[in-house]
């Protein structure tokens, strides 16, 4: 175990099913935030809507437990404020955030982010716990994506504590100022407004332009008839997207 700041108890392991279920499992033991779960492996990672997550060695896979004193309709926020995080730790690398939770280089999937949230017996927010996987040196082969890797340009135990620090940075900021700026900040490493975009959700698809965020972190998809607001379903993008693959 590592203390990368007072706040923080970052865990290492070798191997793990996942980082998330244990960290989840210990929230659930009464383990108090700030924990930090780091696997150099995973046997059954998963990604968003069920996905199995592909987890070769020396990439990132991490998991942090929070208790915020927020809302339950503020835990996608939370998903947001992870990506800018990450945005900020890969500076050097340019990445870009789509909405809801996946992080881009050259177009195509880097790594994603996973929240997953437990509300008390009151219906108050218990804990959230935070996913981010990263393809830091190698990119899956996935049948509906393209997807990327930093070719192992920067350490997985030195991301996990870039990623950490900037959540903490950001932590403090909605602390005292709210959303407003994490939103804008967010907004900057995102595609630009206008970007043409398909949502599915359900059996629906649709086809529109990146419109910005709502106050409570929704994506807002400009259509011909107007401005739909929408805060559940999947974005997908032209570049990243396989030649034929259906999206």
């Amino acid at each position: 175990m590592t203390a990368t700041a007072a706040f923080w108890r970052l865990e290492v392991h070798e191997t793990l099913a996942s980082t998330s279920d244990l960290a989840r499992a210990r929230a659930l033991a009464g383990e108090e935030e700030g924990l930090a779960v780091q696997a150099l492996a995973q046997t059954a990672g998963r990604g968003s809507r069920g996905r199995d997550w592909q987890s070769p060695p020396d990439n990132l896979y991490f998991s942090v437990l929070l208790r915020p004193e927020t809302a339950p309709r503020e835990a996608g926020m939370w998903a947001l404020l992870a990506g800018v995080a990450v945005a900020e730790a890969l500076e050097e690398f340019h990445v870009a955030l789509k909405w809801p939770n996946d992080i881009l280089h050259d177009g195509a999937k880097l790594g994603g982010i996973l929240v997953e949230s437990s509300l008390t017996s009151e219906g108050v927010l218990d804990f959230l716990v935070i996913g981010i996987g990263l393809n830091l040196a190698h990119a899956p082969n996935l049948p509906d994506r393209r997807t990327a890797s930093l070719q192992g340009r920067l350490d997985c135990r030195v991301a996990a504590e870039r990623i950490l620090s900037r959540i903490s940075h950001w932590q403090a900021v909605v602390s005292r100022e709210g959303w407003t700026l994490l939103r804008e900040v967010w907004l900057s490493h995102a595609l630009p407004i206008g970007s043409e975009m398909t949502l599915r959700h359900a059996d629906q698809r649709v086809t529109g332009r990146f419109a910005g965020l709502s106050d409570d972190g929704s994506l807002l998809l400009a259509l011909p008839d107007g401005v739909r607001l929408v805060s559940s379903g999947e974005i997908w993008i032209a570049s990243e997207a396989l030649e034929n693959a259906p999206c």
